[in-house]
């Protein structure tokens, strides 16, 4: 009698542990440097439409940072092309530059103050 409930107990507290155990995950960080460069053009086509949808860009800031979002999808597919899909560091380096320059046109865009006409 003795023996199974112990048995019991140490079945049951396993099961719990395995439980805990399996319900840890890691939480996405939001740090730009973690994310890959789709991720972060994702991202930016975001906050443009969310500006779009404030009236916080107007037509003509709304279609360059698209185009330039657009260039760095293109210019990562080059580099991907070249290399069998892969990045260098130096071209990662490269394309989160381009990726920094254009979150901070972004921001400067949505805070300028300039409405739609």
């Amino acid at each position: 009698m003795l023996k199974r409930t112990f048995l019991a107990g140490f079945v049951g507290l396993g099961i719990c542990a395995s439980t805990a155990w399996a319900q840890t995950t890691t939480t996405p960080t939001a740090d730009p440097h973690d994310m890959t460069v789709n991720q972060r053009l994702e991202n930016q086509k975001d906050r443009i439409q969310a500006g779009t949808q404030d009236d916080q860009l107007t037509r003509g800031e709304r279609t360059r940072l698209r185009a330039n979002d657009a260039a760095i999808h293109a210019q990562e597919k080059v580099y991907r092309q070249a290399n069998d899909g892969r990045l260098t560091q130096g071209e990662r380096q490269q394309l989160q530059r381009e990726l920094n320059r254009n979150s901070r046109q972004i921001y400067r865009a949505r805070h300028n103050d300039r409405k739609p006409k």
